[in-house]
């Protein structure tokens, strides 16, 4: 085999964050009765993801703390509503509801139990890479299924950089005794997991469940999980 150890994201790589943040997002907006503030829920929903997305692709970068984002992801759609004011502890604890029910939910990407069978089964070593928070990502393998699939864990708030700094993928080759040659990265988002793996001097698969436009800089692409097994 051309690669011995898989860096393999997690959040809607392997487990669909996305899927089951929407039904999660629905239980918050119920048990806070946000309809007080919200007539149409949709209007919340869709403040909701807008302000994530910015958010996490700043945290990526390195901009913004965890602490920052954690507030702020609730501060601006709630902002857009009627009713009381926003105030920092609102937001804290809606997070912290969010994320219980988020990590509870044990909805994964199609394919995936089946492809990380196959991985196994054909004796690569794979490595979790997560720029997710370290106590959610461990309810979410628990709740998911995956953990035991996993050789090591690697997160950045362990690793001191979020992908797709350089920092963050020198620091997971280090603790997976992975060789820079014989190591291939597989994700869903192009900047922080293809990009980033490219630029660390990686092979990667970019596992395009978004259909972002063609690039060359991934060494494969893919629109299937299961996809994967005809490359690996």
């Amino acid at each position: 085999m051309r690669y011995k150890d898989l860096f393999i994201d997690f959040d809607d790589t392997l487990y669909d964050t996305y899927g089951n943040a929407v039904i999660a997002l629905r239980e918050t907006f119920d048990a806070f009765h946000l309809e007080r503030r919200f007539p149409d829920p949709q209007v919340f929903y869709d403040a909701y993801w807008a302000a994530n997305i910015d958010l996490w692709t700043r945290y990526s970068r390195g901009e913004i703390t965890r602490d920052f984002l954690i507030v702020e992801r609730f501060r601006r759609p709630l902002s857009t509503g009627n009713g009381l004011a926003v105030t920092n502890d609102l937001c804290l604890e809606m997070s912290d509801v969010f994320l219980d029910y988020c990590s509870s939910k044990p909805g994964v990407v199609e394919g995936a139990h089946s492809l990380m069978d196959y991985l196994r089964q054909r004796g690569y070593r794979m490595h979790m890479t997560s720029n997710g928070f370290h106590e959610v990502q461990y309810k979410k393998l628990a709740a998911c299924g995956l953990r035991d699939y996993f050789d090591t864990i690697i997160l950045s708030e362990d690793a001191g950089a979020n992908k797709p700094s350089p920092q963050y993928f020198d620091y997971a080759l280090k603790v997976s005794r992975a060789s820079r040659e014989t190591t291939l990265m597989i994700g869903d988002n192009l900047n922080t997991d293809i990009v980033g793996a490219h630029n660390a001097g990686l092979d990667t698969i970019l596992f395009n469940r978004w259909g972002v436009e063609p690039t060359d800089v991934p060494t494969h692409t893919v629109t299937r999980l299961l996809d994967i097994k005809d490359i690996l």
